[in-house]
């Protein structure tokens, strides 16, 4: 009988429609039986489509969602595009098309391509960042936010990139460098939009930044993103220690996590942003310190976490209160106003970097021991007292560009003159209505970024121009747009109350599937995206709009691809579309080639001979289910080879899955397929009207069950053409295993003759469950042999794993 050839195309095709029309992907919301929220990371779309990394993390998320699925959970696994941000700005203006028309292109090419993959997403929940029925919430969001105190404006020296023409949260600068396109920053002073990410106290007076730490104990995410989180929030443990300055009625605050080390301190250090300089400087020193803070903002990249080499001595002096000596007053480029008060001690006999700046400026450099008897007497003394620092801003949400959600704020600078306002920290600033949700993004054609500190959106007086909600006076239309990371750090929220049009999300709907059980995404994010996700979960948790603050119960990070030895990216042209490869290959053999490379948190190598390998291991199951349908096992001893290989792989592949080890579960597969080919082409039976015996059918049901995540296409071809299964093979029951026929270590098998103990074996156990085997090796032992040996067996009894008993005439 000639082969039957898999056409991938065709049954592609076929099931992509049929999944679609049953929606078997999409859960009851509102009365789930088992929910499980399974979610991969938001995805920034391009017009040059889903690459093959892409499809690398959403295959793994996928998999994990469809092995959830087959356990009986009711899986939820939405889609979306987080398509309002600077990337897909920049790209818009790389490519000279305007943002809003590009947004139509990238959605539509996106999608299109995801429905390729085969992942099992619920097309009933997809949701835009851009689309005003999204950002109308995200709006609401930062109203709430305003209100709840956690949300203020403030003038402040931010990071500017030029390339981009945009503010940068200190997140997004790497190295002195913009993260997106890599152009060194600059700084400029704004007035901006923030979160009190840092600074904002929760009901109990808890700070947000502790609670962000010590919930990191809580929830299951991997040791490396916990570690970056906490270094990033950088709690510091120390002192505010008072320094009297000499001849005045003032002092210098100095933050130290070393207050063990004050007697060796010779000299203190401030930044040149530090407010405090402009009451203590005498004239003259004003306008060195304006000269050098211009030298400081020009080099600041430069300078900024290196070791201190430049500066000016104030002229001040200040008393070190234990030693009571008069130690001079520096401005440096090494201390930032951000640590601390701004300022610090001097200990050159104990920090690398204030013995250099000690030695640069010939300063008093004494050695003295630590002292830990000091944390205790400054504090007796009255000189200072204890006090905990992060390292954690306050979250910078302004941005000066087109493409994003408008930031929902008017500004009456009548009601300002006369100290009026919404917040009484804030004259002249009020929230736009919630009735008057959403503040739609206008349509411009100039939206390309001026490079002035104000938005585009600062040159349409149809957009700014509005009515004070207060007073009716003229007022002004907040115009900067907020950061990208805002729309992405609340949307796990909205996807299941999608098409609910009066509220962000349903209470009740968010109870039963919140917070997400398996969130998937790239390492890179565990900082920025995370971070903020929680601390805006904490604050709705806060305001009494959530019932728990950790959004994402388990969150795993995959590994990154590399083409052939480098990285992938665009200047190499070695970015992999996956689009030709689905098409050749099939999305079944993509899909299990990627979690072949190497181990899902490592990424691996894409190499193009590698793929074909792994189609001619799909060709092969297809064969084996194609021409090898009907087999009939003749010899025990495969028969039971292959139901404990079933068992064993079972077992094997169900941790693998629980575990994310998909390159190891595949390898499983691979092992148990080989076996079956091999059993079917060694002599067993196979004829058209034959009926397969049970071990043999369970083993293909059971192959395909466990294949099904990596490869749903073919899988669900074979489970209802093939062996005539009921559909779908994504809604069946996981295979479970059997305990006793997986044990592999050794068992004692009594021998009898006519009844009596005559001897014993040590066997596997596998071996243990075969007569033909056990008899044979009875047979063979020299104290039966002696037994039996020119007698006739009239009969022999077996129990399986237990005895043997050779009858005599």
């Amino acid at each position: 009988m000639p082969k039957k050839r898999l056409n991938h195309k065709r049954i592609e095709s076929k099931w992509q429609a049929i999944w679609e029309r049953k929606q078997i992907y999409s859960p009851n919301i509102r009365t789930p039986q088992k929910p499980f929220y399974n979610l991969m990371m938001f995805p920034y779309p391009s017009a040059e489509g889903l690459h093959v990394g892409n499809m690398y993390a959403f295959t793994g998320a996928d998999i994990y969602g469809r092995f959830k699925r087959m356990q009986g959970y009711d899986v939820f696994e939405p889609i979306g595009l987080d398509g309002f941000g600077i990337h897909s700005e920049n790209y818009a203006i790389k490519i000279g098309e305007h943002p809003v028309r590009l947004a139509k292109k990238t959605s539509k090419r996106f999608y299109e391509q995801l429905h390729l993959t085969g992942n099992s997403y619920d097309w009933t929940k997809t949701l835009e960042t851009y689309d005003p029925k999204y950002y109308k919430w995200t709006q609401w969001l930062f109203v709430k936010m305003f209100k709840a105190g956690l949300a203020y404006r403030s003038l402040s020296s931010v990071n500017w990139c030029p390339s981009c023409k945009t503010v940068l949260a200190d997140e997004q600068v790497i190295g002195g460098k913009c993260e997106r396109c890599q152009s060194s920053i600059t700084f400029k002073e704004l007035e901006q939009w923030f979160f009190r990410i840092a600074t904002g106290q929760r009901p109990d007076s808890t700070p947000y930044p502790e609670s962000l730490l010590a919930n990191l104990e809580t929830i299951d995410w991997s040791n490396k993103v916990k570690i970056a989180q906490k270094n990033w929030i950088g709690k510091s443990e120390g002192m505010v220690i008072q320094f009297p300055i000499f001849n005045s009625q003032s002092s210098i605050s100095v933050f130290t996590t070393r207050p063990d080390t004050l007697n060796g301190a010779t000299f203190l250090v401030a930044s040149p942003d530090s407010s405090f300089l402009n009451k203590i400087l005498s004239k003259d020193k004003k306008q060195k310190l304006s000269e050098y803070k211009i030298m400081y903002q020009r080099n600041k990249i430069k300078y900024l976490g290196e070791k201190g080499k430049t500066g000016f001595f104030t002229g001040v002096y200040a008393i070190n209160p234990l030693t009571g000596k008069k130690i001079p007053v520096w401005v440096s480029d090494y201390v930032l106003s951000e640590y601390g008060t701004g300022a610090i001690m001097g200990v050159p006999a104990h920090d690398e970097r204030d013995r250099e700046f000690a030695e640069n400026f010939g300063i008093e450099i004494v050695s003295k021991e630590p002292d830990r008897r000091l944390w205790e007497i400054i504090e007796k003394e009255n000189w200072g007292q204890r006090q905990v620092n992060y390292h954690l801003r306050d979250w910078l949400i302004s941005r000066q560009r087109y493409w994003g959600t408008p930031i929902p704020m008017i500004f009456c600078q009548s009601c300002a003159t006369k100290s009026k306002g919404e917040n009484a920290q804030m004259p002249g600033w009020y929230t736009v209505p919630e009735e008057d949700l959403p503040v739609k993004l206008p349509y411009i054609e100039d939206y390309r970024p001026k490079g002035t500190g104000v938005s585009p959106l600062a040159l349409e007086p149809s957009f700014y121009k509005i009515r004070c909600p207060s007073c009716g006076g003229e007022a002004r239309r907040e115009t900067d747009v907020s950061d990208t990371f805002l729309d992405s750090a609340w949307y796990y929220l909205r996807y299941p109350s999608v098409g609910i049009d009066d509220s962000a999300w349903e209470e009740e709907i968010t109870r039963k599937w919140l917070p997400v059980d398996m969130y998937i995404g790239g390492a890179e994010h565990s900082v920025l995206h995370l971070l903020y996700s929680r601390f805006i979960a904490m604050a709705l948790k806060d305001m009494g709009l959530i019932n728990f603050e950790e959004p994402f119960s388990r969150f795993y990070a995959h590994g990154l691809l590399i083409k052939e030895g480098a990285k992938m990216s665009k200047s190499k042209g070695n970015v992999v579309v996956p689009d030709e490869y689905i098409k050749k290959y099939g999305a079944d053999t993509l899909r299990t080639y990627l979690m072949f490379l190497g181990p899902f948190d490592a990424g691996g190598d894409f190499r193009d001979t590698g793929i074909e390998g792994m189609r001619r291991f799909i060709d092969r199951i297809w064969s084996l289910y194609s021409n090898h349908r009907n087999i009939v096992l003749i010899k025990e001893k495969d028969n039971l080879e292959i139901q404990i290989a079933m068992h064993q792989t079972i077992k094997k592949v169900t941790e693998d899955l629980e575990n994310l080890r998909y390159n190891t579960a595949i390898s499983s597969l691979m092992e148990f397929v080989n076996l079956l080919r091999h059993k079917s082409e060694s002599g067993n039976k196979k004829t058209e009207g034959n009926l397969p015996c049970t071990t043999w059918n369970e083993a293909l049901k059971t192959l395909a069950l466990l294949l099904a995540p990596f490869a749903p296409y073919v899988t669900e071809e074979i489970w209802v053409e093939i062996l005539r299964e009921k559909f779908s093979i994504h809604n069946q029951a996981w295979p479970s295993y059997n305990p006793e026929l997986i044990k592999s270590e050794d068992v004692e098998i009594i021998v009898q003759v006519d009844g009596k103990l005559r001897a014993s074996l040590i066997v596997k156990r596998g071996k243990s469950l075969v007569k033909e085997e056990i008899e044979k090796i009875a047979r063979n032992e020299p104290r039966i042999v002696n037994r039996i040996e020119g007698k006739k067996v009239k009969n022999i009894v077996f129990v399986p794993g237990k005895l043997i008993n050779f009858v005599l005439e």
